[in-house]
């Protein structure tokens, strides 16, 4: 793209996987095929473009984290530790660029209606969106320039709700809500995903 239009004015760096189950038995190719697509994606797509943005003098990045990098939830170890870095990566890079004209935000979606959280009961815990939403929010963000943006927007509040709440009753409201659900998503159903994801890492 940059070879052919010779500049790139806003970036969505939009592509993840989200491999469920026990972190003690997911296999290290699958937790470094994570980090490689959650983490060094966003990396390499700012590093590609970035500098020509500042050179502009304006630009904007999306990048396209998850809630999972504020909540974490069992059965999802490394794929909240990834969704953590992009937002930590966001934020921080967020103001490496203050007043250079770029400025970078973070997209977090709940659970989206896709394959990535096929053979998990959604609702309740997590709110459930659909991949349009997760792009309205994207396009407000090239006018709003915002640091975060949740996806549904009233999971805004997450960080005081959990700040104020004792952590015995938090564990409670969530072990009540099922906030297992990565756990206990149906293996049959999420097949396909999963064959998706091991062809995947062995092409790495």
């Amino acid at each position: 793209m940059l070879s052919e239009t010779g500049r790139i004015d806003v970036l969505v760096n939009n592509a993840g996987v989200m491999p469920l189950g026990p972190f003690l038995d997911e296999p290290d190719e699958i937790s470094r095929a994570t980090l490689d697509v959650n983490v060094w994606g966003l990396i390499h797509g700012m590093r590609l473009v970035v500098p020509g943005m500042v050179a502009q003098g304006h630009g904007h990045v999306v990048n396209v984290a998850s809630m999972a990098g504020k909540i974490p939830f069992p059965g999802m170890a490394v794929d909240n530790a990834s969704k953590y870095a992009a937002v930590g990566l966001s934020a921080a890079v967020r103001r490496e660029l203050h007043e250079t004209g770029v400025s970078v935000s973070a997209v977090l979606p709940s659970a989206v209606r896709t394959s990535l959280s096929s053979g998990v009961r959604l609702g309740g815990i997590l709110p459930t969106v659909d991949p349009e939403d997760v792009a309205a929010a994207v396009v407000r963000t090239c006018h709003t320039r915002r640091a975060e943006t949740p996806v549904p927007g009233f999971l805004a509040g997450w960080g005081l709700l959990d700040g104020l709440v004792p952590e015995p009753l938090m564990a409670f409201a969530r072990r009540v809500l099922g906030d297992d659900r990565g756990l206990t998503a149906d293996a049959a159903a999420r097949a396909a995903y999963s064959a998706r994801l091991e062809a995947f890492t062995r092409r790495e």
